[in-house]
């Protein structure tokens, strides 16, 4: 089992240099003390924050400062993508016609970046 994660649980890019909080919004009608998430959150600057500076050479803003630098790796502003829901979520637990989101899920940055949860935002309920 797993830990569910919630409104405020801290997430950490593999490119980005700083943590940021996962925002939730109410609609899955579902709270663990704060609202609970599912797959489904993981809109940029709507659920996913930024998360500093981007490093990734994949990122158009970064390839775009390196070669101005005359090929010296220079992070820019953390403007994240992500197009697809969290992987693979809580099959046996659905908040909202999504599955639930837990602790393990990971998300995929376009910029090549992969975005995991920290911690929960609590540590009470599971799912399995």
């Amino acid at each position: 089992m797993s830990v569910q994660v919630c409104m405020g649980a801290l997430l950490r890019c593999s490119f980005g240099v700083a943590p940021g909080a996962l925002a939730v919004l109410p609609v899955n009608r579902v709270l663990t003390g704060t609202p609970a998430a599912n797959v489904m959150d993981h809109l940029p600057v709507v659920n996913v924050p930024s998360f500093g500076m981007c490093s990734s050479p994949a990122n158009p803003m970064v390839a775009a400062a390196t070669a101005a630098a005359l090929g010296v790796p220079t992070p820019m502003p953390c403007v994240p993508v992500t197009p697809a829901p969290w992987l693979p979520g809580a099959a046996t637990v659905v908040l909202g016609d999504a599955p639930a989101l837990d602790a393990s899920c990971t998300l995929a940055c376009a910029w090549a970046g992969t975005i995991q949860v920290t911690a929960p935002g609590q540590a009470v309920e599971q799912v399995p």
